[in-house]
């Protein structure tokens, strides 16, 4: 029997907030166990929550970078479960009235462009955290995550694949560090994904029974996991059993995810209104001075770039893949000479300048080359001051320097002596040269064998050193050997 994979995400992003949703406690990351807990956080009799402003606005930002609907009024809910971490007794959340519901994001497949829509987007607070290393026979508790806030954006089980599932992930990723409201950082646990992967018979319309994978902090286990589960289900039906609803976790180490817990239902949470939080009402003038705020969102400038600097689709994918590429090669290729350097800059920035930064560890807002250098050296490649190799050197001693500036280039060029020969009549003598001095090449290339023409190439070329017009040199040795 054929089978076909369904996943929907649920995403836990931490909101950039200074303070907690319901407290003024610091939401830093690394302080001392429970250094930032207060009395809200902790749960002390009598304590009241106050919402903070800057986590609804937040979730407008994202509800509207999604084209989703946001709720004029929505409602804060108490979702009743026991744990050692979870001081009150309950999350304060949000259930039947999200903040932002519907939305859809756009994600690049193999095959070209897929969409994946929203079910909702709602705040939360986070739990604490229970620490079992390092207590012999005893878990410790730190609640400085306690409180802090969490849009939770939750997809329809659209996915049809590891890879979608992958590629959504990176693009909510890269759209939620773009619209500035989560810092992305899942090795601190600010971007942090549950899997819903269920499996059913080739066609059929009907969902099976589902598996939730938690708390995945990288797109790698991401995809491993989802792997090994849909591989799990699979045997389990075809060797006559059931899936049985339940929470999982994914052990990196085995490549295999385990039994957690039995899956709650929405009805065991016994969710009703907070008492002690109003319904939270968003007005029109609101949203629309969140609007008025909003950067161009990533598939906006995709199209831009493509139309405005002729790019390729995939190029201009790539190149709005982060806020800050998008930035560099906008301030590359403002003031490069025609659309030909624009399209030099982006294909400088996707190929050497990223395998650098790379091979370096440094995000391209690190970059050792600025965008107005880069701009500078392909210029001088596009003029013709020297070849695509040339650059090559060039652009490791800007790397070295650390250049900033558009000359830097310039400077280069000139003190190292690599400015390019394109004087046609300098490279027609040497040339000749060439063709005097091989005559056996100039033999076998009129008699068919093309790589003989490659060799009086080379010949040409390294009578300059490299320095001559590689184009010219082609054209020039191909009149003469056909005189």
């Amino acid at each position: 029997m054929k089978w076909e994979t369904v996943i929907g995400l649920e995403t836990h992003a931490q909101l950039s907030t200074r303070s907690k949703i319901f407290s003024g406690a610091a939401t830093a990351f690394g302080a001392s166990p429970n250094a930032q807990a207060c009395a809200v956080d902790i749960a002390l009799p009598g304590v009241l929550p106050v919402l903070n402003r800057g986590a609804v606005e937040r979730a407008i930002r994202f509800g509207l970078a999604v084209g989703a609907k946001i709720n004029p009024r929505s409602i804060f809910a108490r979702k009743n479960y026991f744990y050692p971490d979870l001081p009150k007794g309950y999350q304060i959340s949000q259930y039947e009235i999200p903040i932002v519901e519907g939305g859809t994001l756009t994600i690049l497949v193999e095959g070209g462009e897929k969409t994946v829509h929203l079910t909702r987007a709602h705040l939360e607070e986070d739990a604490g955290k229970s620490l079992h290393e390092d207590f012999h026979g005893a878990t410790g508790i730190d609640l400085n995550r306690a409180g802090t806030p969490l849009l939770e954006i939750v997809t329809e089980p659209d996915m049809r694949s590891a890879a979608e599932a992958v590629a959504y992930a990176k693009a909510l990723h890269a759209l939620v560090r773009w619209i500035d409201i989560c810092d992305g950082n899942m090795q601190e646990g600010s971007f942090r994904c549950d899997a819903n992967v269920s499996v059913r018979p080739a066609g059929s319309d009907k969902l099976g029974t589902r598996s939730e994978i938690k708390n995945l902090n990288s797109f790698r286990f991401l995809e491993r996991a989802i792997e090994f589960e849909v591989r799990r289900q699979i045997e389990i039906l075809e060797d006559g059993g059931k899936i049985v609803q339940e929470t999982r976790l994914y052990d990196p180490d085995r490549d295999e995810t385990r039994s957690m817990r039995s899956k709650e239902d929405a009805h065991d949470y016994r969710y009703f209104p907070d008492p002690d939080l109003l319904p939270l009402e968003v007005s029109e003038q609101w949203i629309g001075a969140v609007r008025a705020a909003m950067p161009e969102l990533p598939q906006a400038k995709r199209d831009r770039f493509a139309a405005q600097y002729g790019l390729a689709p995939h190029d201009a994918a790539t190149l709005t893949g982060s806020r800050e590429m998008a930035d560099y090669f906008e301030q590359a290729a403002q003031g490069a000479a025609g659309a030909q350097s624009a399209k030099l800059c982006a294909n400088w920035i996707i190929g050497n300048l990223s395998a650098r930064l790379n091979e370096s560890g440094l995000d391209i807002a690190a970059s050792k080359v600025g965008p107005r250098a880069l701009r500078g050296l392909v210029n001088r490649i596009a003029d013709g001051t020297i070849s695509g190799k040339m650059a090559k050197d060039v652009f490791d001693a800007m790397w070295s320097a650390e250049a900033r500036e558009e000359n830097a280039a310039d400077q280069v060029i000139a003190a190292k002596g690599l400015k390019q020969i394109s004087d046609s009549g300098e490279i027609e003598k040497i040339v000749d040269q060439v063709i005097a001095a091989n005559p056996q090449l100039v033999a076998d290339y009129r008699g068919g064998k093309e790589k003989a023409f490659n060799a009086l190439v080379g010949q040409a070329m390294k009578a300059t050193k490299g320095k001559a017009n590689p184009q010219q040199v082609n054209e020039i040795l191909k009149r003469r050997l056909a005189g």
